[in-house]
């Protein structure tokens, strides 16, 4: 089971933003990051799982960990109604980042993932410390 801590980082909203990712596999520890001028925070909060999973093998069994209840609940709950609505919200409005959801969708449906919230800032060593390399990648 491949495990992958992700975060996503904005100065300002939108801003210099950065993302992140660790990835544990077989007992090796990658990490990723990345950064984009003119972004938001949800936008770097998608990108990074998207990158992640495009480092691994295809088919994977993975625990992805995340500190967005967008993310989680975006690819586990509303997108299902986001497809059968033509991409509207409940809303009727566009949904925001769709591109990024559809990557991230399509790439949901290649591996065995289980999607966990983790909370922000608190115990969880990995997600604490997979925020500051997304924080250190908007600084960059």
């Amino acid at each position: 089971m491949i495990k992958i801590y992700t975060d996503g980082s904005c100065i300002g909203n939108p801003g210099k933003g950065g993302w992140a990712a660790i990835i544990l596999n077989d007992g090796k520890k990658t990490k990723i990051k990345g950064k984009k001028n003119d972004t938001t925070n949800n936008q770097m909060e998608l990108l990074a799982p998207i990158k992640a999973l495009n480092e691994i093998p295809k088919g994977s069994k993975v625990q992805i960990f995340t500190d967005s209840k967008y993310v989680k609940s975006g690819i586990t709950e509303w997108i299902h109604n986001w497809k059968k609505n033509g991409w509207k919200t409940a809303n009727k409005k566009e949904v925001r980042n769709k591109e990024l959801w559809i990557e991230l969708d399509l790439l949901n449906n290649e591996f065995e993932i289980s999607w966990n919230w983790v909370k922000a800032h608190s115990t969880n060593d990995l997600n604490n410390e997979v925020d500051l390399i997304a924080k250190d990648a908007a600084n960059l």
